[in-house]
């Protein structure tokens, strides 16, 4: 079945679904210390942009102010506290900080587009921006997925499971700490046009509250399981401000269909604002760590950018009319 078919599916009882024994056996937590220097790297591009930043605001301050005299209009007041508390608050975690400045950006793109939409299964084509978006984790092979990503400086999106939080919740803080976006799968991969309202809305609660226990803020995303939703579904997303990513290309690498397949899946599909769904849990997932690097290969020298969904919303606004007849199980 498209959409994440998983380990999960097996089970008919959808409130006790099983949870394969060989995860567990192959679970490792991540090791942070193998992250290190990619966290180093990335705070040193950061620290020098901000200092890029600072020195030019450092710049305008001076000219505005000799050039126009102490009392002219044009001239620029310099932050509060000097230079070097500017780059503090830059770099820093706070309000001012360019991740908080980020964050908010994304997350009003995310309010703009639910202002017309409560689902999106592709952005607008402004820009040669592509979201790569993996279902199902966290779970064994997570590590390896979230290696690549950081080797290659690649950001992702991920709707996870909650209750395998219980197993490999290292990855989750891993992924949060790496600022990648962490979407809503529900706690059990439940096909929720099945269930209750009720019973939905326990899905979606009980996975965010699995999901900010590891450092995960509260999602704005939701990937239905299956692609299974209905009226009550939307109901509780808008509530809880919740916006239905579904996807533009299925590489089906749940199936298995060897690396090249996958591969080739990926590549084809992709267009601006495209939205690329592929797995990191629910199964073996062998093909699928090794078809991504040969997939953000192929894009980049495509001319494609990899963002994260709400990157993606941001730099190209999606348009107001989205088919998701196309998707299997919307609507049902």
């Amino acid at each position: 079945m498209r959409g994440g078919a998983t380990f999960m599916e097996r089970s008919a009882d959808v409130g006790n679904q099983p949870v394969d024994p060989g995860i567990l056996e192959r679970a490792r937590p991540v090791r942070r210390k193998s992250m290190a220097p990619h966290h180093r790297r990335r705070r040193a591009v950061g620290l020098a942009l901000l200092i890029g930043i600072a020195l030019a605001v450092a710049a305008v301050v001076v000219i505005g102010v000799v050039g126009g005299g102490g009392g002219s209009p044009h001239a620029v007041a310099q932050p509060k506290g000097g230079f070097f508390a500017l780059i503090r608050e830059l770099s820093g975690d706070g309000g001012g900080s360019l991740a908080a400045r980020e964050t908010a950006a994304e997350n009003a793109a995310i309010n703009r587009t639910l202002a017309y939409t409560p689902w999106v299964r592709i952005a607008g084509a402004q820009h040669r921006e592509i979201a790569l978006t993996f279902d199902d984790g966290p779970g064994p092979y997570t590590p390896q997925i979230l290696a690549i990503l950081q080797r290659e400086h690649v950001p992702a999106t991920f709707f996870e499971v909650g209750i395998l939080e219980r197993y490999f919740n290292a990855s989750t803080t891993a992924i949060a700490a790496d600022g990648d976006v962490i979407g809503d799968h529900t706690e059990v991969h439940a096909p929720m046009s099945r269930l209750s309202r009720k019973a939905q809305q326990t899905q979606l609660l009980e996975q965010a509250s699995a999901i900010e226990r590891y450092g995960a803020k509260f999602p704005r995303l939701f990937r239905p399981p299956y692609g299974l939703w209905n009226s009550n579904t939307l109901a509780l997303l808008h509530r809880y401000r919740m916006l239905m990513v579904l996807w533009t290309v299925d590489t089906s690498d749940y199936r298995r269909p060897g690396v090249r397949a996958i591969v080739d899946a990926a590549v084809d599909g992709a267009r601006p604002g495209a939205i690329i769904l592929l797995h990191d849990a629910g199964g073996d997932r062998s093909q699928t760590v090794a078809a991504l690097p040969r997939i953000i290969a192929a894009l980049h020298k495509r001319g494609y950018k990899l963002v994260t969904v709400p990157r993606l919303l941001l730099d190209n606004p999606a348009p107001r009319v989205q088919n998701i007849a196309a998707v299997i199980g919307s609507g049902g």
